[in-house]
């Protein structure tokens, strides 16, 4: 820990001048950013603090949220941070019902600040993000930390195995690690984690929000009854390789493309690339019917995932070209057949299962994704089959979350937090 303290003294001016360059390309960067330091943080004592960095593991922390809400209203619950997307997910997904705020560097002076104001009895952190100063600084107060949903994908093993000795006591320090897949287990095991459990993946049991059918038909009020294709949370890449091989595929005659880029700050983006290839581009955000004569409709809203998918007949999913793909399990849930590219990383087994499970179809390049979307538009059997094998997929997949809560809170806890 003493290398990494040092290091952490020479980073963090870095980091401040990061902040502030980020500030200036996005000014949601700006706001809130004494917490980064730890100061202007809320004041504890809070029953669990759960740390999701960003919008992903703030969804995948969804179903936790409200099984523990549902058992105790009154829980008093920290989310943390370390993107503003992912603060507005979870103000977004949980209103007043959790206190936010981001979690500061892991340098130890900004962790005691943190810890000092918060006052958590036990912590939760989504997936990966493992802080070595943070997990000891826990320890060293009796704070229990599990990691849970945990991943871990071969490269980013490779990296931690770059640092054995603070990787492995890192490990040791948190109560349990919780492992989305046999293959994550394997991997953290691999690295030296000592307490290991595979209670499968969360993102499984999150459920589209209340309002999603309405939302979905005013939704197809707007884009019209045209068939439709999506690419849903699209990264940086994605768009120019579909939208270069949409020119002249058939595809672009058979059905609308709704694309809908990951990030806030790419919407303008993505509109401007799709018109400076000729397609004829709508945004969903002007709110007014689509012009019949529109190609590629920008999903530019937040919050209407759900939604979209419910209207799509098919799906591609962003980033399984290059970046480990972005999460094919919520349009599974909505039934809708997915078609992801080669990198799937960031969801492997989930994407081994559904490939096995016939509700997922794998190609290897943004011409074979059309091919694959053109033929399950033009094939209806084929499209219900398999958007029947997507709803079984996500639901026989379910559990992972009341098996977190039952290795979190032990049976004297659930009295105590739960029949308060």
């Amino acid at each position: 820990m003493t290398s990494y303290r040092a290091l952490w003294l020479l980073a963090l001016p870095l980091a401040a001048l990061r902040l502030l360059w980020r500030g200036a390309i996005d000014p949601t960067y700006r706001a809130h950013w004494r917490e980064r330091f730890g100061f202007g943080l809320p004041r504890g004592p809070f029953d669990v603090w759960i740390h999701a960095v960003s919008v992903g593991e703030t969804r995948a922390a969804d179903p936790l949220l409200k099984a523990l809400h549902s058992r105790n209203a009154q829980m008093k619950i920290l989310l943390t941070h370390m993107t503003p997307t992912g603060r507005a997910t979870g103000a977004q997904l949980f209103g007043e019902s959790v206190t936010q705020c981001y979690l500061p560097y892991d340098f130890a002076p900004c962790v005691i600040r943190f810890l000092n104001a918060t006052r958590p009895a036990r912590s939760v952190v989504m997936e990966t993000e493992l802080w070595p100063e943070v997990i000891a600084q826990c320890a060293q107060r009796e704070i229990p930390v599990w990691l849970v949903n945990a991943r871990l994908s071969e490269k980013s093993a490779r990296g931690y195995a770059k640092f054995p000795t603070l990787t492995r006591a890192t490990l040791n320090r948190l109560r349990e690690v919780l492992a989305a897949a046999d293959a994550d287990a394997a991997r953290f095991t691999s690295l030296g984690a000592g307490n290991v459990a595979v209670l499968g993946n969360m993102k499984f049991d999150v459920t589209p929000p209340n309002d999603w059918a309405e939302k979905a038909h005013a939704l197809r009020a707007l884009f019209g009854m045209a068939p439709l294709w999506i690419a849903g949370s699209t990264r940086e890449g994605d768009e120019a390789l579909l939208l270069n091989a949409l020119r002249a595929h058939p595809l672009r005659r058979a059905a609308r493309a709704l694309i809908v880029p990951r990030h806030p700050r790419r919407f303008d983006e993505v509109v401007a690339l799709a018109q400076s290839m000729g397609f004829r581009v709508a945004r969903r955000s002007a709110n007014e019917k689509i012009a019949s004569d529109a190609e590629v409709i920008v999903g530019d809203t937040m919050g209407e995932m759900f939604a979209y998918y419910a209207c799509a007949q098919v799906a591609f999913i962003g980033g399984s070209f290059s970046t480990g793909s972005q999460n094919l399990i919520e349009p599974c849930a909505m039934g809708v057949p997915v078609v992801i590219g080669p990198s799937t990383f960031n969801f492997e087994a989930a994407a081994k299962a559904g490939i096995a499970a016939g509700a997922v179809t794998q190609v290897a390049s943004a011409e074979a994704a059309l091919g694959a979307l053109v033929y399950l538009l033009q094939n209806n059997a084929l499209r219900e089959t398999q958007a029947i094998a997507a709803q079984q997929f996500a639901r026989t997949n379910q559990g992972a979350t009341a098996r977190t809560l039952i290795a979190i809170f032990d049976e004297s806890d659930c009295v105590s937090h739960f029949t308060k």
